[in-house]
């Protein structure tokens, strides 16, 4: 047999299946998808995200209560007006990756904010935090190296660990148990601990005064994926690390910049400086991608600017999640206990889930249902996410919706 890529046809098991077989392997998975009502579909919005959006073909605007949009910065003019004014300053686009010629004054500063806002000595941005997981494992672990993951970090920690050539371990979701067995076992030569510090489908804290207790007697750096905190948790926003009193002792935190802060786009990696030096000098994902535009760099430089400037922010977020989740209770939902404004509430089949919310946002309240793969077999749940833009008028409208589907499907009273 001839190798591959010198002309000759390749044997694999057998006679190759026609080019469209695939394509109707494709059209057969998706019938099968909607036959299972657990299709995705996207809906169109008609403008800014907001506390109420428009939707294409709809007359009036529907309550928004599935977007990572916390702070409710997404529209906000001062960041809208910092991102125009970045246009014109600086320019659409870099064409070019960081390391040629893509890096503004406009870059670095928003990397030095990011540093100083989680007491780090530097930090890198990349295109999305998906990138920045994704460049974190394969840079600085090889071979003779470990990582070890929550069993349900985010599916960009997940693909980013794949890349690496390091030894890989997934520990039982937050059992710290688990993890400081698996560290006691292993003789690894460097070792990262990686989690998520707001897990997206619970809202639920990973327990990281633990990991970093049992992180400094292992000898292991501990690494937290801070997407879903950042200006969302601690007293200043500063994230999981800040709400659990340790604000500055997570050895490296990754981040994205297209949730509270802005909604954009972004990711970034802080920590250590040499840590960032390496990711500047070999990380795959930062070399060959262009850089982050500079209206992104300038809006999101802007909404940490604003996190500090406005704390009313921060408190009126936290007032609207212990409102909605109190409520919430009171009609007879099933609300997991916290104080992140991801609320789930479990309906139990994935279908119930899909078709609640297709009937929520016939009432006016766009809200996600979630099932299996994404959560486990009867765990199926409504996502609520809670932002500081919603108006306790919002909150209540939606209340009343929530109460009528609930009813209608016998889960409330």
């Amino acid at each position: 047999m001839v190798a591959a890529g010198e002309g000759s046809q390749v044997q694999a098991g057998g006679p190759r299946a026609p080019a469209t077989d695939l394509i109707e392997s494709l059209r057969a998975e998706l019938a099968a998808l909607a036959e299972a009502r657990t299709l995705k579909h996207e809906v169109p919005l008609a403008g800014p995200q907001g506390a109420r959006v428009g939707i294409a073909g709809r007359a009036e605007p529907v309550i928004m209560l599935t977007s990572n949009n916390y702070l409710g910065l997404a529209a906000d003019p001062r960041v809208v007006e910092a991102a125009i004014d970045g246009l014109r300053r600086f320019g659409n686009g870099m064409a070019s990756v960081r390391f040629i010629c893509g890096t503004q004054t406009l870059h670095r500063e928003l990397e030095t904010t990011i540093a100083a806002f989680f007491e780090t000595d530097d930090a890198i941005l990349y295109t999305s935090c998906w990138n920045a997981n994704e460049a974190l494992f394969a840079t600085v672990l090889g071979e003779g190296d470990a990582v070890f993951s929550d069993e349900l970090n985010h599916a960009s920690i997940i693909d980013g660990i794949r890349l690496c050539k390091a030894s890989r371990y997934r520990y039982r979701h937050n059992d710290v148990a688990d993890l400081e067995r698996q560290l006691a076992e292993d003789r690894s030569r460097h070792r990262i601990v990686i989690t998520d510090g707001v897990f997206s489908m619970e809202g639920e804290i990973a327990p990281l005064v633990e990991l970093r207790d049992l992180c400094r007697r292992e000898g292991a750096l501990l690494a937290v994926d801070d997407s879903h905190a950042t200006g969302v948790l601690g007293r200043r926003g500063r994230g999981t690390a800040e709400e659990l009193g340790i604000h500055g002792e997570v050895d490296i935190v990754t981040g994205t910049l297209g949730k509270a802060l802005g909604g954009a786009a972004g990711g970034f990696i802080t920590g250590p400086q040499p840590l960032v030096d390496v990711l500047r000098q070999r990380s795959r994902p930062y070399l060959f991608s262009n850089s982050l535009p500079p209206p992104i760099t300038a809006s999101a430089l802007r909404a940490f600017q604003i996190v500090d400037e406005d704390p009313a922010l921060l408190a009126r977020l936290r007032n609207n999640t212990d409102y909605l989740r109190g409520r919430l209770a009171e009609l007879g939902f099933e609300v997991r206990p916290g104080v992140h404004p991801v609320i789930p509430l479990i309906v139990g089949e994935t279908a119930l889930a899909i078709q609640m919310s297709r009937e929520l946002l016939d009432e006016g309240v766009y809200v996600s249902g979630f099932g299996y793969p994404v959560v486990p077999q009867g765990d199926a749940r409504l996502r609520v996410q809670v932002s500081a833009a919603l108006s306790r008028d919002d909150l209540d409208s939606a209340l009343e919706a929530f109460g009528r589907v609930g009813r209608r499907h016998g889960l409330v009273a």
